[in-house]
């Protein structure tokens, strides 16, 4: 009986204890967490809001990681407007002489608040703006699966939307292609795996799509094997009929000045002659300079040495011998031989169209073309055929089906400087042209770069999705800020400080800005640009001799 006492006693405590912890419990939920400032200002595309310094240090220990991150730069904040939620970015935060803290934030979309307090059906945009003096409020994981959460359009998962652990970033491939898309980064940042990733995850989505990709480095042969075809000068066959008048220029053409004014008017003449003089031309109509209409290079050759023998005076046929000269070079270089062998007169376009554009795919969307081993003199000029061959073909098949093309040419700044006087200025006007008139013929450009600063600015203003990695470039930054969107500046501050394989996308590929961190790619799929360890390699020793007999031998042969 004098057990019972204590029995009802321990019961009791139990229940007040259980009472007192449940308040303590509430307050963690998403549900009742309470305002972290307030209002201050407000402006057409960001505010100022004053926050409790003690309330965002209380917040820091949070269970939930975006209520804990709330508040602090980089992250989100949510207001009242009405029956909606608007959330909203912050960019920067600086104590007041109060001991407040004032950040200030940019609008990034709203969304539905229905009766349980819950965010849904959230875009881009803002129509109704708070007043001030408007409670501010921490975003909760909840909140960022609403904001993120992918719509029914077609589109690729890339990683995972910091701060949290599963809200998977997603790119919708039809306002990324359509509209052009960049990727950004400094050396070292996890750039080429990351293009991997986004182009596997396309080829996954489209198997039957049609890419063509510019490889100067020979990274990306080792990771599209399985779903790719690889192109390089054993294989490539590109014929020298294919050029246009401005690329016979830039390949022929040794002069500057008047001179070089010169030289083009003998070259444009006698190449109209030996074009004409092919049989294919004699089923077409009109046969002009640019047509792309094979004719042998002895032809050309024979119609300079004839135009030459017309001349009345020795010292006028110079011109001519310096055309002669050259072509007799191309010929007799075996480095040339992917492109000026005399094998390649037969009327191969539509068989080179073909395999180029994937047309059919059969399965493998991708063409990874090769030029690190093309010679460095004419790399612009192949570059320049293979764009223009791309954009032509959209232009000339449009009473066709559709078969819509992405052109992706890694290291960028090298075709399309920001130098207007630089050379290969034939790549550069048509990824030009591609990067302002291709979204109406169905051609779309992805530009990778390490020194946006160093591209020209009209083509990068033009790309409607930036993704960007680590910029460790003051100027470079520069140049990524402005050609990004108002709403995502405060993602911008960040660049300098992303981790490898982390990037900060906007645009029209994603509802609302985001960063993200990129899925982990499989070994086998993954382009061979690692770094190499100079602390593990330099401890290797052995076949030193076999090795440099191997190198000279591949070096002398050019790859052979």
């Amino acid at each position: 009986m004098d057990d019972q006492p204590n029995l009802r006693e321990f019961l009791n405590e139990v229940s007040n204890f259980t009472e007192e912890a449940a308040p303590a419990a509430t307050r963690s939920g998403p549900a009742s967490l309470g305002a972290i400032g307030g209002v201050v200002e407000i402006a057409g595309s960001g505010s100022q809001i004053r926050m409790d310094a003690a309330a965002l240090t209380a917040l820091q220990s949070h269970s939930d990681p975006s209520v804990a991150m709330s508040g602090q730069v980089g992250s989100q904040v949510k207001m009242v407007v009405g029956n909606a939620w608007l959330i909203a970015n912050v960019r920067t935060l600086r104590a007041s002489e109060s001991g407040e803290l004032i950040a200030h934030v940019d609008f990034l979309g709203e969304g539905t608040k229905d009766a349980a307090g819950k965010l849904s059906n959230f875009r881009r945009g803002v129509t109704r703006y708070p007043i001030p003096g408007s409670e501010v409020l921490p975003v909760t994981t909840a909140d960022l699966h609403a904001i993120f959460a992918a719509s029914d359009e077609p589109h690729i998962e890339i990683g995972t939307v910091y701060p949290t652990d599963d809200i998977r970033g997603a790119l919708y491939v039809d306002p990324m292609l359509s509209k052009h898309f960049a990727i950004l980064g400094s050396t070292g940042t996890g750039k080429s795996t990351s293009v991997a990733l986004i182009l596997h995850r396309i080829s996954q989505l489209s198997p039957e799509g049609h890419i063509v990709m510019i490889d100067p480095h020979g990274e990306y042969s080792a990771a599209f094997k399985g779903c790719g075809e690889l192109f390089n000068v054993d294989n490539l066959q590109l014929p020298y009929w294919l050029l246009n008048f401005e690329e016979h220029c830039e390949v022929l053409l040794t002069t500057d000045g008047a001179e070089r004014e010169r030289d083009a008017d003998i070259l444009a003449k006698c190449l109209l002659a030996a074009r004409t003089k092919g049989k294919a031309a004699e089923t077409l109509g009109k046969v002009t300079v640019d047509s792309p209409v094979p004719y042998l290079l002895s032809d050309l050759n024979a119609i300079i040495v004839n135009e030459m023998g017309k001349l009345d005076r020795a010292g006028d046929s110079i011109p001519f011998q310096r055309l002669k000269t050259k072509l007799d070079e191309l010929k007799a270089d075996p480095r040339y031989t992917f492109m000026f062998s005399g094998m390649l007169v037969s009327d191969s376009m539509a068989s080179f169209v073909s395999k180029l554009f994937r047309l059919p795919a059969n399965g493998k969307p991708i063409s990874i073309v090769d030029v690190s081993g093309v010679p460095s003199e004419i790399t612009s000029v192949v570059v320049s055929v293979l764009a223009r061959m791309v954009f032509d073909y959209a232009i000339w098949s449009r009473t066709e089906a559709q078969r819509p093309l992405l052109l992706v040419c890694e290291e960028a700044h090298r075709y399309v400087p920001k130098d207007e006087n630089a050379d290969g200025q034939a790549v550069r006007k048509i990824l030009e042209r591609i990067a302002k008139e291709g979204r109406k013929y169905g051609v779309s450009l992805g530009l990778i770069t390490q020194r946006p600063s160093d591209l020209a600015e009209g083509v990068l203003s033009q790309c409607g999705t930036i993704v960007s990695m680590r910029l460790n470039n003051d100027r470079d930054q520069a140049c990524v800020r402005a050609a990004m969107p108002e709403g995502a500046r405060g993602f911008l501050d960040a660049i300098p400080a992303l981790r490898n394989r982390e990037c900060i996308v906007c645009g029209e590929g994603v509802a609302i800005p985001i960063r993200v961190r990129f899925d982990d790619l499989e070994p086998e799929k993954r382009p061979a640009s690692s770094d190499p360890s100079f602390a593990r390699l330099w401890r290797e020793t052995g076949d030193e001799a076999g090795i440099i007999q191997r190198t000279i031998k591949r070096w002398r042969g050019h790859g052979r």
